[in-house]
């Protein structure tokens, strides 16, 4: 999640565990801890496949993280023993241990268990969403006003956590609602990726793919009973083929899963990670090879710059969530005319 969302849940639940000893000081403590995990973002690991796939390793693992709370609850202990260790213990660990737990329900990918397992990704909360933040901090400004308003954030605990729970349902329902749809036009053994599009749970974004084909699906609760609109897009499993044995393009199969968009930019073959934004606004391309006639040789991998933002975006978002727009083509990002597909 965004790292306001992890500052406001570190700050929440310190208040809840030590607000009534320590004050409002105990937030900003708080705050720090719930970031703590992303400062990983400032290693550079040498290539940009590398800082991509190992962002939310090692300092996401539980296997170092539980640990880590010991060492780092002795020495807040020893800054403020008005607080138990007992009582630092169990504010450092659930801060430490949350904030990968809540990146594990995102479509990025968290390591839980480095250096052992593949990322575990749920894909059921967009990485900013404002219905799982505003509880937190809602609770934290009423401690911040009223203190030591341990309930407030105790309650903005609850609501998050509520909502969280709340996403996986939402998940499961759209799943059965596309498979029958994707049954259909023989996608029933895809890979199957079901996502929240931007800011919501009530939109959400549907993505299956084969070695040859993809199918992308934009669906939602607000959605009247009109048929599902599949969009289709082809795949290259020639330059899939073509780089398999590159190290790098290994990794990036086993942190996506396969959702891998491969393509030819010139000479140079590039890998896109179709999980995250949106067909013509995927953040992540990288550059993995050369072509030439003697065959492909690989490069360090680059990573191609990022999309520049439509303006139009977030309006016809905010249109189909709403329903007033039946469909939205993600490979345009326009709607069709009415009775068209894309």
């Amino acid at each position: 999640m965004d790292s306001i969302t992890q500052a406001a849940l570190g700050a929440s639940i310190a208040g809840a565990v030590a607000g009534k000893t320590l004050g409002r000081s105990v937030l900003l403590t708080g705050a720090l801890l719930g970031t703590l995990p992303d400062l990983d973002v400032v290693i550079d690991y040498g290539s940009a496949v590398a800082n991509f796939t190992q962002h939310r390793g090692f300092s996401h693992s539980l296997f170092i993280l539980i640990p880590l709370s010991f060492l780092i609850a002795w020495g807040l202990w020893r800054w403020k023993p008005q607080l138990s260790y007992q009582r630092w213990l169990a504010l450092v660990g659930l801060i430490l241990v949350t904030h990968p737990l809540l990146d594990a329900f995102t479509t990025y990918g968290t390591q839980l268990f480095w250096p052992l397992g593949d990322p575990v990704a749920l894909n059921s909360i967009f990485i900013i969403d404002p219905l799982y933040t505003l509880p937190l901090l809602a609770g934290c400004l009423v401690f911040l006003i009223r203190p030591p308003a341990t309930n407030a954030v105790a309650t903005g605990l609850v609501l998050s956590t509520l909502y969280l729970g709340w996403t996986l349902v939402a998940q499961q329902w759209i799943t059965d609602r596309v498979q029958p749809a994707l049954a259909e036009v023989g996608m029933n053994e895809a890979s199957l990726l079901v996502q929240p599009m931007p800011f919501n749970t009530i939109l959400w974004r549907v993505t299956a793919i084969t070695d040859e084909h993809r199918v992308e699906i934009v669906t939602g609760f607000l959605d009247g009973s009109d048929e599902l609109n599949l969009e289709h897009f082809p795949r290259r499993p020639d330059l899939a083929q073509s780089v398999a044995s590159l190290p790098e393009a290994r990794r990036l199969e086993w942190f996506t899963r396969g959702f891998l968009d491969y393509r030819l930019a010139g000479n140079q073959i590039t890998a896109t990670d179709i999980r995250l934004g949106i067909p013509g606004a995927h953040p992540f391309t990288f550059i993995l090879a050369e072509t030439s006639e003697s065959g492909v040789t690989p490069i360090p991998s680059g990573r191609m710059p990022r999309p520049s933002v439509n303006r139009d975006a977030l309006p016809l978002l905010w249109s189909r969530l709403t329903g007033r727009t039946p469909v939205l083509c993600l490979a345009t990002l326009s709607t069709p005319p009415q009775g068209h597909s894309c």
